[in-house]
């Protein structure tokens, strides 16, 4: 029996492959500014993106946004160094993104609901802690 890979998933907003590159870089590098994030690692997160969304599934996709979720709480929470302001525009585009799989077939609504949860509250905490408190 054939096998054909689900597209949907690849339907939902274009931010993430947009804004999510020089963020993650950014935060994986505990800079304080996405814009001072090494070429380097920004295009390493671009690739690693292209090459999910033009060969990956939603699964490994969903995988990634799940390292990015690690990412923002562990500044949120101050466990890592990061520019707060990266890590909150990294909780928003992943939070819509998931919001936006209620409206998709299959499981991934399911299977992000504890990221949302985590996502929510990072964003909570990233929008009410001042800008300049526990950067790193």
């Amino acid at each position: 029996m054939s096998r054909r890979r689900s597209l949907v998933w690849l339907g939902l907003t274009p931010e993430p492959e947009r804004e999510l590159p020089s963020t993650v870089a950014a935060l994986r590098t505990a800079v304080r500014d996405p814009a001072h994030a090494p070429a380097e690692a920004a295009q390493a997160e671009r690739d690693r993106v292209e090459r999910l969304i033009l060969h990956g599934t939603q699964r490994r996709w969903l995988r990634y946004l799940a390292e990015v979720t690690s990412l923002v709480t562990a500044v949120a929470g101050g466990a890592r160094p990061g520019d707060r302001r990266a890590a909150l525009r990294a909780a928003e585009v992943v939070l819509d993104h998931h919001r936006m799989l209620i409206g998709l077939p299959g499981t991934g609504y399911g299977r992000t609901v504890a990221d949302r949860g985590a996502l929510e509250s990072a964003v909570r905490t990233l929008r009410t802690a001042p800008p300049d408190g526990d950067r790193g």
